[in-house]
C-alpha cells in the first residue's frame, strides 16, 4: 500500500509549530532536537542557531527537497510521543494545544496518544483556538472568575470536566484559607470564617437580618458546593461520577460566583 503524501505547509505554520517545539521553557531540549531530527529523516541543517530557528531550518529544507511535509510530521509524532511525558502530563497538555491550534489550519489534529488525525481545517484564528479549548471559550463568554483558570487551566485546555470541576471546588477552600491563614478544612473552615457573630470573612456589614441571612446562606451554598461536589469526586472514580459539558459549566459558573463574593468582601485584619 502507497504510503499516503501530505502537501506542504506553508511556512507562517512551519514557524509557529517550530517555536512551540522549540521554545525556551516548555519545549524540547538541544539534546532532544539532536536526537529527533535525524530520527524524523531530517537534515541537521542549522545546529548552532537558537532551537527554533535551528528546527524551522530543518523543516524548510526537507519541505524545499521533498515538496511534502511527510517527515516534518514525523518528528511531531516522535517528539511528542506520550510516553515521553509520564509524569508530566501537564506539559504535554499544554504543548499538544499549542500544536493543535496550528495544526489544525492544515486539517491534522494531534491526540493524547500522539496520533495525528485528519480534521476540518480551520479558516480563522477564532475557530483555531475555540476548537482546541471549547469549553474553556465557554466559560471565558459567561465572565468566570480569573482564579478558576489559575487552578485548573490544564483541566480545561483537554476538556477534562471531572477533574476540572474538582480542581476548581478546592481552589474555594485554599483561597479561604489563604486570606485567614487558618489550616482548617470543609465545614468547620467555613462554619469558622463565615460565622455571622465572629466572622472573618463578612461579604457584607451584617448590619440587619437580611444581611446577616445572606452571610448565613452563602455559607451554607459553599458547604453545599463542598458536599455534593468535592467530596462526591474525591470518593468516586470517574467512570461512575461522570458530569456533562452543560453540568461542568454551571458547576464553574457557581464556583466563579464564589470567588466573586470572596474577592469583594471584607476580611477581618489580621
Amino acid at each position: 500500500m502507497a504510503k499516503k503524501i501530505f502537501d506542504s505547509i506553508d511556512s507562517g505554520t512551519i514557524e509557529g509549530l517550530a517555536k512551540i517545539l522549540g521554545d525556551t521553557n516548555q519545549g524540547l531540549t538541544v539534546t532532544e532536537l539532536s536526537k529527533f531530527i535525524p530520527e524524523a529523516g531530517l537534515r541537521d541543517v542549522d545546529p548552532f542557531n537558537t532551537k527554533w530557528k535551528r528546527l524551522y531550518n530543518s523543516f524548510a529544507d526537507y519541505q524545499n527537497r521533498n515538496k511534502n511535509s511527510n517527515n516534518i510530521l514525523t518528528f511531531i509524532a516522535l517528539s511528542i510521543n506520550p510516553s515521553r511525558f509520564v509524569g508530566k502530563n501537564e506539559k504535554f497538555e499544554m504543548i499538544r494545544a499549542e500544536l493543535n491550534k496550528r495544526l489544525s489550519f492544515i486539517g491534522l489534529f494531534l491526540n493524547e496518544s500522539g496520533i495525528l488525525n485528519p480534521v476540518k481545517k480551520a479558516t480563522t484564528i477564532t475557530e483555531a483556538e475555540e476548537r482546541i479549548s471549547r469549553f474553556k471559550s465557554k466559560l471565558e463568554s459567561r465572565n468566570i472568575h480569573p482564579k478558576i483558570y489559575e487552578y485548573c487551566n490544564s483541566e480545561l485546555i483537554t476538556e477534562n470536566y471531572f477533574h476540572s470541576v474538582f480542581e476548581a471546588v478546592k481552589s474555594v477552600a485554599e483561597e479561604i484559607r489563604k486570606r485567614t491563614n487558618l489550616t482548617l478544612d470543609g465545614g468547620e473552615l467555613i462554619d469558622k470564617v463565615f460565622s455571622v457573630t465572629n466572622p472573618l470573612i463578612k461579604i457584607n456589614s451584617l448590619k440587619n437580618e437580611t444581611e446577616q441571612s445572606e452571610q448565613k446562606g452563602f455559607s451554607n451554598l459553599i458547604k453545599g458546593v463542598f458536599g455534593m461536589f468535592r467530596n462526591t469526586i474525591a470518593h468516586s472514580p470517574k467512570v461512575i461520577w461522570t458530569i456533562t459539558e452543560d453540568e461542568a459549566l454551571d458547576i464553574m459558573t457557581i464556583i466563579s460566583l464564589i470567588h466573586k463574593k470572596i474577592g469583594k468582601s471584607l476580611n477581618k485584619g489580621f
